[in-house]
């Protein structure tokens, strides 16, 4: 008998099911014929076993020595064994002591393996390093002799023995149940309840756990399964229940002694614990689902390293937001963004535009303290309002996050939790930021989606996200953002998976937020139509730093940095009453990934007007008023009036080398 790490959770889909989606009272598993049959079976051996002494026709011990080994009949439903003793009172009286047994070795390993898990999951990679080496111990440890050795010290008590059990077979669930809880913590709608001011507890009972409740079901079945067999194994062996007291295993072995002249003695005692253990198994097939996706890997979570906040005065006495020389970096690993620098002033929209790939998303999520494990920030300052952010601890950056500073996620459909209506997840941040009380918080809830445009909102407060619309969906996300009266959002792209209609509606909506609530708010948009429809300023980042920066108006219709120039000729928006081009520009290659930055200017492999000298390192220059821009031939391209047009049918595929005489097109 050996513990060995389960690998059932892989085939298990950890995404919870719309409760709406499900028949109404009856569990998904019950609809499948194995899992009808398992829930059937277990449910009536625990229940005959548990009132036995309430039903059963004779006393286990009691003895019909007319009747030895005597076959089913009406005195005997299951025959008698060699001393005449009724077989169904002695099986089912047996029952209660696997069944307790076995449910104890549960409540042991699930009791440790599962905390464990979560506490790993949450606090990262070193946290996790420790507690694995730990459970790898456990799992080297040789179960059968020790479980021999504990026999040996406290005789035939199975109750103990199988909670030693639980502690070893703990190591096994840790390690299922870790990946799983990374896999959930890596969601949006987990980190939109930290931004909602949830603390660790509250995110693991209410959005963890019920996500990994089919795998702790699934895994729990199994082993149910198990401890049945190794508790009639003990037996078997000798290592259970004395005489008279009746066990599975003993009358296993008992049989096996008369297995040619009384075969049928095996029967009923064999029947009854092979079926119990495939019931158990049918059961955890039937909660996993045959239709449940392939294994994926999952990569190890990785600690945030804390970054050292800088401490010089802040540039713009105005600015209630203000980044200066931000880096953030992969532990032991390159540098995502660095030297990003820009402010925010109360009620202003500032716009973070860029190809994918730029650290557009890092640098927002940076201001929430929301950089995924393994990501964190590694120098410069984030201050808001005068205080540093990039110092706080987690605890600290919940008393801010959902009150000072939210998040309007990308894909509203991910961000929510679909195992809660939209009352239950708008409620619960009210309540907590503001104070109220539950029916007071509900009015609330439902003004703020009036507030955001929704004319039905009692029916959407009883809905659940999968019944929303995509445009329905961001308004919600929008208004639970405002649920703690942010002063400064964040928003990821809100309008970037809606159609041009709902894109509009949520622009002017936010528009109007602005406006009418002095709310500050960092854009980011891969969309210069967008970009140029809400923001006051503009930061343009490409490879991990900002190449130019100023208002929008500035910015957009006077651009300085050939990127910048490339992505307007490449914006398919064209301004009214101007003719439509017969081709759009175009940038040659891709943005070269972290670690692989070109020195000088990250742009000058792509670049058309490239030049030797852009290849080595060179300052920021001011543009724009209070702007910068990021190219040693600023001032030569702006004299030149040089623009970024099409290129002729083709080279749009090749990549240009920088050279020393690249030209410049009028």
């Amino acid at each position: 008998m050996s513990v060995l790490p389960l690998d059932a959770a892989d085939e298990v889909a950890t995404e919870p099911v719309p409760p709406a989606r499900r028949r109404r009272g009856v569990p998904g598993f019950l609809r499948r014929p194995g899992g009808v049959l398992g829930a059937v079976w277990l449910l009536f051996v625990v229940v005959a076993s548990l009132s036995a002494p309430l039903w059963r026709p004779y006393e286990p011990g009691q003895q019909d020595t007319a009747n030895r080994l005597a076959l089913p009949s009406a005195e005997h439903w299951l025959g008698t064994d060699p001393l005449g003793r009724d077989l169904l009172s002695r099986i089912f009286t047996a029952g209660s002591l696997p069944l307790l047994s076995s449910a104890l070795m549960l409540v042991v390993a699930f009791g440790i393996g599962l905390p464990l898990a979560l506490i790993a999951a949450e606090r990262g990679r070193r946290v996790e390093r420790v507690v694995s080496r730990v459970t790898e111990v456990f799992l080297a440890l040789p179960s059968t002799i020790l479980l021999l050795a504990l026999i040996g010290v406290i005789g035939n008590r199975l109750y103990p023995v199988m909670a030693v059990l639980g502690v070893l077979i703990s190591a096994a669930v840790y390690r299922v149940l870790l990946g799983v809880a990374q896999s959930v913590r890596q969601r949006l709608y987990v980190d939109a309840a930290r931004v909602n001011g949830l603390g660790s507890v509250r995110v693991n009972l209410l959005h963890v756990l019920p996500s990994m409740a089919t795998v702790v079901a699934v895994q729990a079945a199994q082993l149910f399964g198990i401890g049945l067999l190794i508790v009639a194994g003990l037996a078997f062996l000798g290592f259970g229940p004395g005489e008279p007291e009746p066990s599975w295993g003993f009358m296993i072995q008992d049989a096996s002694g008369y297995i040619y002249n009384a075969p049928w003695l095996m029967v009923p005692t064999g029947l009854v614990l092979a079926l119990t253990v495939v019931a158990a198994n049918e059961l955890a097939d039937a909660l996993a689902g045959k239709a449940a996706p392939g294994r994926r890997r999952r990569r190890p979570l990785r600690r945030a390293v804390q970054a050292v906040a800088a401490t010089s005065a802040p540039v713009d006495p105005e600015a209630v937001l203000e980044v200066r020389d931000l880096t953030v970096s992969v532990d032991d690993g390159p540098d995502l963004v660095t030297g990003v620098s820009f402010s925010l002033r109360q009620g202003q929209v500032l716009g973070l535009v860029g190809e994918s790939g730029c650290g557009k998303t890092m640098t927002a999520r940076s201001l929430m303290g929301l950089l995924p494990d393994g990501v964190a920030v590694t120098g410069g300052s984030i201050r808001w309002q005068g205080r540093e952010l990039s110092a706080l601890s987690e605890s600290e950056l919940n008393r801010i996050r959902g009150r000072e500073i939210a998040m309007i996620p990308q894909e509203p459909m991910v961000a929510l939790d679909p195992m809660f209506s939209i009352a239950t997840q708008l409620v619960g941040p009210i309540r907590r930021f503001r104070g109220v009380g539950r029916s007071q918080a509900r009015r609330i809830a439902a003004e703020l989606l009036r507030n955001v445009g929704i004319v039905d909102a009692e029916r959407v407060l009883k809905s659940h996200p999968h019944q929303l619309s995509g445009g329905m969906a961001q308004r919600v996300c929008i208004a639970l953002a405002l649920t703690g009266e942010p002063a400064l959002l964040v928003a990821d792209e809100p309008t970037t998976a809606l159609d041009v209609t709902v894109q509009a509606e949520i622009l002017s909506l936010l528009r109007a937020l602005v406006r009418d609530t002095g709310l500050s708010v960092v854009m980011v948009s891969h969309d210069l139509g967008v970009v140029a429809d809400i923001c006051d300023t503009v930061a343009v980042m490409y490879a991990g730093e900002v190449v130019e920066s100023g208002t929008a108006a500035r910015v957009l219709d006077d651009p300085a940095h050939p990127y910048t120039m490339a992505l307007l000729g490449a914006n398919p928006h064209v301004p009214e009453g101007e003719p439509v081009p017969e081709r759009l520009a175009s940038i040659a290659g891709t943005v070269p990934p972290p670690g692989s930055w070109p020195t000088g200017c990250r742009f000058a492999t792509r670049c058309r007007f490239a030049e030797e000298r852009c290849t080595t390192p060179f300052p920021a220059l001011p543009a724009h008023g209070e702007g910068s821009v990021l190219c040693v031939r600023v001032d030569e391209l702006a004299r030149q009036h040089a623009t970024w047009g099409p290129e002729s049918a083709g080279d749009e595929t090749s990549v240009q080398e920088p050279t020393p005489t690249a030209g410049v097109s009028a």
